[in-house]
This record gives structure tokens, C-alpha cells and sequence, in this order.
């Protein structure tokens, strides 16, 4: 499906379902989400990498102004929902301060994925090497979304990931990230306790030769 979207380009990656948080302090951009909210309309982010817009983005609906201030200025609560493929760019859109553009619509089927559990214990192998608590719901479909932010991913590799219409495919993308650099990781704390043992007593086994 082909549709007119305007347009917010941003050096970043949104995921369907994914929660954005954005100030809005561009008199362009004001003006866009202004008539987001008038009209209960939808914008587009796509992603803007090394100076360059690849192709991919995510379609997103205004959900909540959070603050407005007194100067235009805004805060508004945002949420990922469908991908698109750019297909044209106008800079700005007609008769408009902002970006917009003609995009297609991915068709991204809710799946599960065969690599669930697989991803599940890599990602809680990592947590556990951070010493850090994951924040993640690991039920339900398109658990690729839900951790693609949380486990070290390049602004390359989320983008990479969110061209990917499959989540046994997207599953697979991330566990080849995390079979990478969980052994780095544990390396780096390896070293960390050997940098904070050096200096303190030690209880040494006596060897036996």
C-alpha cells in the first residue's frame, strides 16, 4: 500500500510498538505535529544514517502531548506502527514548512519466531555479565522489537534489523550480534576483577611440585 506521509527524518531507529519521547522545538516540525493533532493524522521517521536516508522508516501517531510551552515548543509522547519504504522525498512537501513523502507500506506478520527461547538466554547471559536487571517482556510476538535497543546494537545493525520481515530472521541477526559480544564482554570483566584484585591481599593455594 502506497500513501503521502510528512515526514521527520532522525539520526535513529523506531520499531513498531516502541514508545518515543520527543521535544519538538523546529518551527517545521512544529507545525507538523500540530496537525498531527488536529487531525488525528500519522508522520513518518525515516532513518537518517551517515548523512543519508537509506530508504527505511517507521510510520508513527502522535499519542499524547505532554507539555506545551509557551514559546511553541512541545513535548509529545509518540508510538511506532507500521514500516515503510521511501519511495520519493520532497523537501519541504508542498505548501508545507516540513518534509514529506510517498512511501509503501511493509507488510510485517506478527510472529513469535523460532529463536525465542534461544534469544531469551543469550540476552539474560548478557544482563547477568553486566550485573544489570533486564527490564524486557520475552513473551509474546516480535520479541525482536522489544530488545533491539537493549543489547548494544549499532545505529547500522537496528537499521539492518528493521529491514528484515521475518522475526525467526530478525531472531537469528540478534543472536549473531550477541553470540559476538558476549564473549567480549566477559573478557572486559575478567579484566575488571584483575584490575581491582591488584594491590589486595591474597589468600594464594600453596603449589604442589
Amino acid at each position: 500500500m502506497k500513501m503521502f506521509l510528512p515526514l521527520f527524518p532522525l539520526n535513529l531507529i523506531v520499531y513498531p510498538g516502541e514508545d518515543l519521547n520527543l521535544h519538538i522545538f523546529e518551527q517545521r516540525y512544529r507545525q507538523l505535529i500540530n496537525e498531527c493533532l488536529q487531525n488525528q493524522t500519522l508522520f513518518g521517521i525515516p532513518a537518517f544514517i551517515n548523512n543519508k536516508m537509506p530508504g527505511y522508516g517507521t510510520e508513527m501517531q502522535v499519542t499524547a502531548l505532554h507539555k506545551r510551552y509557551s514559546d511553541g515548543r512541545m513535548d509529545v509522547r509518540t508510538k511506532g506502527q507500521r514500516i515503510f519504504r521511501l519511495i520519493n522525498f520532497e523537501n519541504p512537501a508542498p505548501e508545507k514548512l516540513y518534509a514529506g513523502g510517498e512511501v509503501e507500506i511493509v507488510d510485517v506478520p506478527i510472529e513469535t519466531g523460532t529463536r525465542q527461547k534461544q534469544l531469551q538466554k543469550r540476552v539474560l547471559q548478557l544482563y547477568e555479565l553486566l550485573k544489570l536487571q533486564p527490564d524486557i517482556d520475552f513473551k509474546g510476538p516480535l520479541l525482536s522489537y522489544r530488545i533491539a535497543h537493549k543489547i548494544g546494537l549499532s545505529v547500522d545493525e537496528e537499521y539492518e534489523l528493521l529491514t528484515i520481515d521475518n522475526e525467526t530472521e530478525r531472531q537469528e541477526h540478534l543472536l549473531r550480534h550477541l553470540e559476538h559480544v558476549i564473549p567480549v564482554v566477559s573478557e572486559m570483566e575478567r579484566t575488571k576483577d584483575r584490575i581491582h584484585m591488584n594491590g589486595h591481599f591474597k589468600n594464594l593455594d600453596p603449589l604442589n611440585f
